[in-house]
């Protein structure tokens, strides 16, 4: 392999009116695009999109993980969420956990983290209420990529030989996913017939035909081989909800999420508490700037692990939690001179890492923000035999504490780390832009750190993912605040100063900062979009 990588991005962004979509693969990009220049809208696009990344980035995404969609629908003016992500077997409980010996927390590849993968029912769900050319056209891309092969992208390339080394080599079926027992090389063709095989069984037949056939038969027969306890029955019981998506105002702008059980609400809260400080007139890559956005994504994060959990389970006060009165109690605890060492979730009165993200627009003023997972690289690294894809390790998000809102439990869906965001004018409900940031405990940290560069700073949208990036980490469970290379030493000092426990990520250590995609829509109805440089892919639009 060559030497670390090095992100330079010069790149433009990228104008049109007839459609564009934006990923982290080009390949998936073409077939987005192949099916706005056939008419179709921007959640055909976005299937489309999702599957073909499935083909070409399976240690990150797949038929064997979850999805979380926001669809702007332009006629309406308005945000619809789908939950797209599986819930805990029937037979899992914290009590046979326990009984096995492994109430201090599961393994990260351990079979019992395996959740039902939502991704497929979503995709079908999302193409039946707002596509127009039918699932069977928006898989049809994906199945020629892995029929035919693709050529594999140079950091696809990396994170698959690290997946290989780690996990595939010794997980059940993982070989099928290597080239002869390696990870495929920067260019080489890779083929993926299983992959093909579940991809056509759920174009003939929908949803029913992957978990009710032979692909469920298969991901129940691996995932009890490797000791877990996935069952048919949990399959066939598994649906898609579509869910009111949850917002606040940034800066002019209505910014959406989905709601819990995914942590879109981490990023609202960092956002709510932002607001009370004119960040746009401090340096972008000063401690003072720097030094606020992670106090305020601290403050988030400690609500968020806390409060957020399936609400089916755990109800959650979001009307309080997003309140201005809260975000003011909240931000007395946020010294400017100095990091808090004592933060810990508030109590609101009640009121009324390897992830792909992608957006698509159409030319009608529809968009698609979505985010598709299997969580850790290659997930739980299990893949049913002779079908080409992982199944996801989400499993691995909930608590064991007992009387914690996010207890495992059966049937209830995890904690969720993906999220993807919506962008509207508060004032009459016009599509501003469709935006993400993938990377697990750091994609609410990239929503705010890019919508701040949008919106306080007035940057392109490439310009916006160009921009270097912090990241809150807790390895072995204590905090450090660790900076992407290139941010200033006098910042890094500063920031140390003020009590941060600050690091420098280098080389490959900078695929933590995530993947983003943007794509905004001008009253014109033009659109511009923008790509991550940290990753092997771009945005094209039509004309």
């Amino acid at each position: 392999m060559q030497n670390p990588l090095v992100f330079r991005s010069r790149r433009s962004p990228v104008y049109a009116r007839g459609g564009m979509a934006a990923a982290s693969q080009p390949l998936a990009v073409a077939a987005g695009v192949e099916m706005l220049s056939r008419g179709g809208s921007a959640a055909d696009a976005a299937v489309a999109a999702a599957a073909a990344l499935s083909v070409t980035e399976p240690g990150s995404t797949g038929l064997g993980g979850d999805a979380f969609v926001l669809y702007y629908a332009a006629k309406e003016r308005k945000v619809y969420a789908l939950n797209g992500s599986g819930r805990a077997p029937a037979a899992l409980t914290l009590e046979r956990v326990q009984r096995e010996g492994l109430g201090g927390g599961l393994p990260a590849d351990h079979a019992y983290t395996v959740t039902v993968p939502g991704a497929c029912a979503a995709w079908c769900d999302l193409s039946a209420r707002f596509g127009r050319l039918g699932l069977g056209a928006a898989l049809a891309p994906a199945v020629r990529l892995a029929e035919e092969g693709f050529p594999v992208g140079p950091l696809t390339a990396r994170l698959w030989e690290a997946g290989v080394s780690k996990l595939l080599h010794r997980s059940p079926n993982g070989l099928e996913l290597t080239v002869e027992g390696r990870a495929p090389r920067p260019g080489e063709i890779f083929r993926n017939p299983g992959m093909a095989r579940a991809l056509r069984a759920a174009a003939e037949g929908g949803a029913a035909a992957f978990y009710q056939g032979e692909a469920g038969e298969a991901i129940c027969a691996a995932v009890q081989q490797a000791g877990g306890c996935l069952r048919m029955e949990d399959l066939a019981a598994h649906t898609s909800t579509w869910e009111e998506p949850i917002y606040s105002d940034y800066r002019g702008v209505r910014v959406w999420e989905c709601g819990p059980n995914g942590q879109g609400l981490t990023a609202l809260l960092a956002l709510n508490l932002l607001r009370g400080y004119d960040v746009g007139r401090m340096p972008a890559l000063g401690a003072q700037r720097l030094h606020l956005t992670a106090e305020a994504l601290r403050l988030a994060f400690a609500d968020a692990r806390h409060f957020i959990a399936d609400p089916a389970f755990a109800p959650i006060p979001l009307e309080a939690l997003l309140s201005e009165d809260y975000a003011a109690q909240r931000r007395r605890l946020m010294d400017p001179r100095r990091a808090n060492p004592q933060i810990r979730h508030g109590q609101p009165l009640p009121g009324g890492r390897d992830t792909v993200y992608f957006c698509t627009a159409d030319a009608e003023g529809n968009a698609c923000s979505m985010v598709n997972s299997i969580y850790w690289n290659f997930g739980s690294g299990i893949v049913p035999q002779g079908w080409g894809f992982c199944l996801q390790n989400r499993g691995h998000n909930f608590s064991l504490e007992a009387g914690h809102a996010n207890v495992l439990a059966p049937g209830k869906r995890p904690y969720h780390t993906i999220i993807a965001a919506m962008l509207t004018a508060p004032e009459n409900g016009r599509l501003v832009g469709a935006m993400g940031v993938m990377g697990g405990f750091m994609q609410p940290q990239g929503h705010v750190q890019v919508l701040s560069a949008l919106l306080d700073d007035g940057l392109d949208p490439q310009s916006a993912l160009d921009r270097l990036r912090f990241c809150l980490e807790w390895p072995g469970g204590e905090e450090r605040l660790t900076l992407e290379e290139g941010i200033p030493a006098g910042t890094a000092r500063a920031l140390a100063a003020r009590g941060h426990a600050v690091h420098t990520a280098r080389g490959d250590e900078r695929t933590l900062f995530g993947r983003g995609q943007i794509i905004l829509r001008d009253e014109q109805g033009v659109l511009w979009g923008g790509s991550e440089p940290r990753s092997d892919g771009g945005a094209a639009g039509l004309i």
